[in-house]
């Protein structure tokens, strides 16, 4: 379609898993007579087989259990990962934005305001261009006194207000949230809603991850949930949210097997 910014096309993604890794010499000599001292790799699917399309100026949800991977298409979607199968598409030209792990970007020994032009060249932001958003990054950060102290100071809290703030700044065409209301006080989620509802307003495109069903109510119209690795729902949000919660008084399911 031709107002498709995102489009995975049955994307698979693998990790592998080691047990009893054994990084010393004498281990891993240990490990050629002792099984016991063997590393053993087991491969686990985090996405099997998931195919979707993210339209222009869209919110869309992305709810599922806890390793159900909901982060991982995040990142498949904002180029940190490649898939194993399948194919990520981004239309050219589109910028993303991430908030996906908090802190990400940031160098803890370096200060709030050298970590503003750090994460914002991550970006592809020139130091003039960050010149130019830069007091208003500390003003919506509400982080003036701070901003010249090392980030390793910092609380999550205030970690998170600051990755926000350059988030908010980057003229982003889709913005990726990962539980971004799972920290900071009640005032400034308050100010992260009303920025993202302006997004809305521009027409730019969301895909949020979230455990809270309110908030992926309000911000969201469509939800797509991922359990085990797969997409077992895409659709609207009432609905999706209602199939989420049933998946949830399920009890937990093994991790899937490999296609």
């Amino acid at each position: 379609m031709s107002d498709t910014v995102v489009r995975a096309e049955h994307v698979s993604k693998r990790f592998f898993i080691h047990r009893n890794h054994s990084p010393t010499i004498k281990e891993r000599v240990l490990g050629l007579f002792y099984e016991r001292h063997r590393t053993v790799s087991s491969a686990f699917w985090a996405l099997q087989d998931v195919s979707l399309e993210v339209r222009r100026g869209e919110s869309l949800g992305l709810v599922g259990r806890n390793g159900s991977g909901k982060s991982t298409l995040l990142r498949l979607i904002a180029g940190i990962h490649r898939p194993t199968a399948g194919r990520m598409l981004v239309r050219a030209g589109t910028r993303i934005g991430t908030m996906i792990e908090l802190g990400v970007g940031f160098h803890a020994e370096l200060s709030g305001r050298d970590n503003i032009y750090l994460n914002a060249s991550v970006y592809g932001l020139t130091r003039a261009a960050v010149d130019r958003i830069y007091d208003s990054v500390v003003d919506y950060a509400e982080l003036a006194t701070f901003i010249h102290e090392p980030i390793k100071n910092y609380s999550s809290g205030m970690v998170v207000r600051l990755a926000f703030a350059v988030a908010a700044h980057l003229d982003a065409d889709v913005l990726l949230l990962d539980e971004i209301f799972a920290v900071g006080d009640i005032a400034f989620q308050a100010k992260c809603r009303a920025t993202i509802q302006r997004f809305m307003n521009e027409g730019r495109t969301i895909v949020f991850v979230s455990h809270s069903a309110p908030a992926v109510a309000e911000i969201c119209a469509r939800v797509c949930v991922l359990n085990a690795g797969r997409l077992v729902f895409d659709g609207p949000a009432a609905e999706g949210l209602g199939v989420h919660e049933a998946l949830g008084s399920q009890s937990p399911a093994l991790g899937p097997p490999a296609p």
